[in-house]
């Protein structure tokens, strides 16, 4: 069998703007993502594949692989545990997985198609289905990811490390404490730092770099090839995704892939997407001054959103940039493709494509200056901006901006 990760539109479009530019799946949440979590199992289990059926204008950057071999959809905005995989494996030939009226999982070799994310094909008869009551945590919302993050990065840390032994911190510098809860990958770099696994695990993955004077305290994940610069205080439940350069204060907050906040200025209980880049002395509020619950807008409702929460800070999607001293409000959502500068406090809701700041008002940044912008920033890690990644931005901002069309309808 072949595994397959799904969307459905309502769950997808909860989660913008981390989603505009990639399945549910493909979110960083823990040390891996989703579709990370679910491959290691299907290997484990000897599935031969990992595909997604995903919104058209994403499909040809996340393709389904396989259409007619007879696979098992799973649900990419659920997290996998060992109790929801057997269950998924235990499914018979053409019967579904669902928690109430949730679908998780479906076993077929029906062709399928990316209509699935809007509807999906209930059986007509209920011997076709079967019931979920068991462990289950489904990603709803943006603060879901740094919420569950500490939780996830314990859930993958054991997940990465089975069977595996720890090349280990050669330098006599620094300083380890609870060195049972450390996992450090070869190649890994630590100099003169202090490292605190007591409360929880730290991983630290291939080729990344603890500069020094650091100090980081766990659950914390710091993902292939990136950074924590010089002098940087890393609190728990944080993951700073492969590539990232960090310095600074941070808690509790998940950095997806190749985003920098390189400098002094604090992030907490925040969720940065990819190829973003925070300028020095920025800094993100995650507590209000009347300790009152945080709200932040939502696509699906297109109106502020009470988040229950009492810490929420920064939601920013991918390709965003924030200038020198920037400073967010709590509860700050930008959109994807945002050029953000000037004094002052900017917007709470800054639209996808946004160009500004306070003093002069803000405009559409254009597509052209955004795709010249972003080749030289892919550029500078030696990759390049592909005609199909492209073709996706292209999509995006001229469907925003040149069509008075719901977001919610962004993928039909």
């Amino acid at each position: 069998m072949h595994l397959l990760l799904f969307d459905q539109q309502d769950n997808w479009t909860q989660l913008l703007p981390l989603t505009f530019t990639r399945p549910v799946a493909a979110l960083r949440i823990g040390i891996l993502t989703i579709a990370d979590k679910w491959a290691m199992y299907a290997k484990e289990a000897g599935l031969q594949t990992l595909g997604y059926l995903a919104f058209p204008f994403l499909s040809s950057l996340y393709p389904t692989n396989v259409n007619r071999e007879e696979k098992l959809l799973v649900a990419g905005y659920a997290l996998p545990n060992p109790s929801l995989w057997q269950a998924i494996l235990a499914l018979e030939p053409e019967q579904q997985l669902w928690h109430n009226d949730t679908p998780l999982a479906w076993r077929t070799n029906l062709e399928v198609s990316d209509a699935l994310v809007s509807t999906f094909p209930r059986p007509a008869l209920e011997d076709g289905i079967v019931q979920y009551d068991k462990e289950l945590v489904l990603i709803d919302n943006p603060t879901d990811i740094f919420a569950l993050n500490g939780a996830q990065i314990r859930h993958d840390y054991a997940l990465v490390t089975k069977g595996r032994i720890s090349a280990g911190i050669a330098d006599p510098h620094t300083i380890v404490y609870g060195a049972e809860n450390l996992f450090v990958e070869e190649g890994a770099s630590i100099k003169a730092a202090i490292i605190n696994a007591e409360d929880g695990p730290v991983y630290i993955g291939k080729g990344a770099q603890i500069q020094e004077g650091s100090v980081v305290k766990g659950p914390f994940a710091l993902c292939d090839n990136a950074v924590v610069n010089m002098s940087a205080k890393i609190k728990g439940d944080t993951t700073i995704g492969p590539y990232c350069k960090v310095g600074g204060e941070i808690s509790n907050t998940v950095f997806q892939a190749f985003s920098n906040k390189g400098h002094d200025g604090f992030l907490g209980n925040s969720v940065i997407g990819a190829w973003c880049n925070l300028g020095a002395d920025t800094n993100s509020s995650n507590l209000k001054n009347n300790y009152q619950q945080v709200s932040i807008f939502s696509y699906a409702s297109n109106s502020q959103r009470d988040t229950g929460r009492l810490f929420c800070g920064l939601i920013m999607g991918d390709h965003s940039k924030a200038g020198i001293n920037t400073m967010f409000n709590t509860g700050t959502v930008v959109g994807v493709g945002c050029n953000i500068f000037g004094g002052g406090f900017p917007a709470k809701h800054l639209e996808p494509f946004t160009w500004g700041g306070l003093q002069d008002g803000y405009s559409h940044y254009k597509i052209n200056k955004l795709i010249e912008t972003e080749r030289l920033v892919m550029a500078r890690r030696s990759l390049d901006l592909t005609p199909e990644y492209e073709a996706m931005m292209r999509f995006l901002h001229t469907y925003i901006h040149d069509h008075a069309k719901p977001i919610r309808d962004l993928g039909q």
